[in-house]
């Protein structure tokens, strides 16, 4: 493939779909780059780029949008943005902060437009997007406030739709939006367009999908407390946006992608008709773009350069694909399926079959073939991660007289009910009553907490002593849990990282002072071994975040030429999938008793259990998640011909 530019990566925000390109998908320094012409080959509809670096993907967008500013204030004219909210863009917007800072990048000549706003939302409120553009970005640019447009979701009901279409007119006055940044909903909503949406439809007042309301239940404590309704743009609107970016984070966003990329247009996705303008690109990152044909059955699209990772992905497909164990697969399921260029590379299908049979089994490592007498750090984002996601693992660990330390990154106190604080409080008084003798701390202490939390609104930030008491909840039930495994209390070190102690869902970036906690653990312990959390799916965006701080105290300690051997990294995934057996490095299965004492560990989290105040688009307790995903690890296994397994763990060594 060649490119006829020789710029791989354009500078200063110049678009990356304008590259030139004379063939197909190319990564280059960890981009995919797709030229447009060349959408029907792959089946993407949309050109799609892929940059699974967070920083880098943010960088490329707001150097874009740099760019549009400069142009448009030194032909001295505005430039008009539509705005997103959510997490995703937040990047884009501390980005853009920084280029105002240290390069000068004024806003004095940009008009904003937001994509939408809660019903009824007072612009006051932690859960107003008005207040989240302001705190991420408005307030610290030079912007005139004038300038800021947000619909209203304080109005009267009666005076919406005359706001609706005043909303309309001050687009059209401004000249029209001239760069519309999105994100994109599990449903495949672009603002909050859902389900159902008409390519005709304008700004207006709508009704919230079941799965978008059971999205921002975490960022309201709840989804009994997530509004019914909302105000914003329709697709009309952003498809008359001269250039439009879409972002899309997380492989929970994979299935949307492919979707909306290759999918047919259609209105029970808005972001199909996306398919219908003419400059629109999506960013995505790896585990966005999984499902993409390009990426998860490339031999589909065209020739490809097989190894045998390829094979393996390529082989376990199929078999799942034919209903067969991988020993068993004939020359001609290979050749009904565009494989045939894999079994003529390695001479038959029985010897691809081996080859990856036998890859497979390697990876299978009971007790005995895994580590023995070895210093292991697990570190748990929150304070269950450890035995939800690596229980198995770690009572495993424990037997073969390894020296293991567990430490929980954040209190996780925002993941505590109210109704618990009140029955430890109550406790805690009994107490204090029946067996210390009635003090005057602990009922001022119970007098403060009831007083709060009596006058509780929802989604408001907990006091000091409520955010307190919830943390010792956690940190007690993380203890009972290690000490299933064979750990004691000693073992457990609670880092309490400063990032996460907002007492909101959004938490601030990772800073210094998270980068040293951790990396002075990392020197105490001196591990061998390290675990961490590699989850792509995380809602909160937690597990991100630590394996950030995580990421960059490892460079610190070990990165210079003076500094000891770097430990192992093992990573593991979070409580809603697991790694495939294609892309895991060890596969530890588990014994029915092993995994019962594994969900004992889990039962131990009783704030966390029945329901639990984050769950995610999962229903089922962790427990009931765990135990299937297990089993489901082993059994694929089984499928595909190899040994049989009552559950299984898989972890990928970095």
């Amino acid at each position: 493939m060649t490119l006829a530019s020789d710029t791989a990566v354009a500078t200063d925000g110049l678009q990356a779909r304008t590259l030139v390109m004379s063939g197909g998908p190319a990564r280059i320094g960890g981009t995919v780059f797709m030229h447009p012409d060349v959408n029907e080959t792959i089946r993407e509809r949309i050109p799609t780029i892929i940059i699974d670096e967070h920083e880098a993907m943010a960088r490329l967008v707001a150097g874009r949008i740099a760019t549009l500013i400069r142009e448009r204030t030194a032909a001295g004219r505005p430039v008009v943005l539509g705005l997103a909210t959510g997490s995703t863009p937040i990047g884009v917007y501390r980005e853009l902060i920084r280029l105002h800072r240290d390069e000068g990048l004024s806003f004095r000549h940009v008009v904003s437009f937001n994509l939408d706003e809660y019903y009824p939302m007072s612009a006051e409120s932690i859960h107003s997007y008005h207040r989240f553009m302001w705190e991420n970005l408005f307030a610290h640019v030079d912007i005139d406030a004038a300038n800021v447009h947000i619909p209203n979701g304080s109005l009267d009901r009666a005076g919406v739709d005359d706001a609706c279409a005043a909303y309309e007119a001050a687009i059209v006055a401004a000249g029209g939006i001239d760069f519309q940044l999105l994100g994109i909903g599990k449903t495949g909503h672009i603002g909050f367009n859902e389900p159902g949406s008409g390519e005709h439809s304008r700004t207006r007042m709508v009704h919230l999908d079941a799965v978008t309301r059971r999205d921002a239940a975490a960022d309201f404590f709840g989804e009994d407390n997530v509004p019914r309704e909302a105000i914003t743009m329709g697709i009309a609107t952003i498809l008359q946006a001269r250039e439009i970016v879409i972002l899309a984070t997380g492989e929970h966003k994979a299935g949307i992608v492919r979707r909306s990329v290759e999918g047919d247009i259609d209105r029970a996705v808005a972001a199909t008709f996306l398919q219908r303008h003419p400059n629109t690109t999506f960013y995505v990152d790896d585990a966005a773009a999984a499902e993409l044909t390009r990426v998860a059955t490339p031999w589909l699209i065209d020739e490809v350069r097989w190894d045998d990772s390829l094979a393996v992905r390529a082989v376990t497909w199929l078999a799942g694909r034919c209903d067969k164990a991988i020993l068993k697969l004939t020359q001609y399921d290979y050749a009904e399926n565009s494989l045939l260029s894999l079994v003529a590379r390695h001479g038959s299908p029985g010897a691809v079959n081996g080859l990856v049979f036998n890859v497979l089994g390697a990876k299978i490592r009971g007790k005995s073939k895994l580590p023995r007498g070895k210093k292991t750090l697990c570190f748990s984002p929150h304070p269950d991660d450890d035995v939800i996601s690596m229980g198995g693992i770690l009572r495993k660990f424990v037997e073969n007289e390894n020296e293991v330390t567990v430490a929980y990154m954040t209190s996780g106190n925002i993941a505590v009910f109210d109704h618990d604080v009140r029955r430890y409080m109550d406790f805690l008084v009994r107490l204090d009553q029946e067996r210390i003798g009635e003090g005057t701390a602990v009922r001022s202490l119970a007098n403060t907490v009831h007083a709060f939390l009596d006058a509780k609104q929802p989604g408001q930030v907990d006091i000091a002593e409520v955010q307190d008491i919830k943390r010792i909840i956690r940190e007690s039930e993380a203890v009972s849990g290690i000490e299933v495994m064979g750990l004691t209390r000693d073992h457990a070190r609670f880092l309490n990282l400063p990032f996460y102690q907002t007492g909101k869902v959004r938490k601030d970036p990772i800073g210094p002072a998270d980068v040293a906690i951790v990396a002075a653990l990392l020197r105490t312990v001196q591990p061998e071994i390290v675990f961490v959390a590699g989850d792509l799916s995380d809602p909160h965006g937690t597990h991100r975040m630590c394996k950030e701080a995580i990421d960059r105290a490892l460079l610190e300690v070990y990165g210079t030429d003076d500094a000891p051997p770097p430990p192992q990294v093992w990573l593991y995934r979070g409580a809603w999938q697991e790694w495939p057996i294609t892309e895991a490095s060890v596969l530890v299965p588990l014994s029915q008793e092993e995994l019962t004492l594994k969900i004992q560990a889990i039962f131990k989290h009783q704030s966390q259990k029945d329901s639990a105040p984050f769950p995610g688009q999962d229903a089922r307790e962790f427990w009931q998640r765990v135990e299937q995903r297990n089993k489901a690890t082993s059994g694929q296994l089984d499928q595909l011909g190899l040994a049989e397994y009552f559950a299984m763990e898989a972890y990928v060594i970095a």
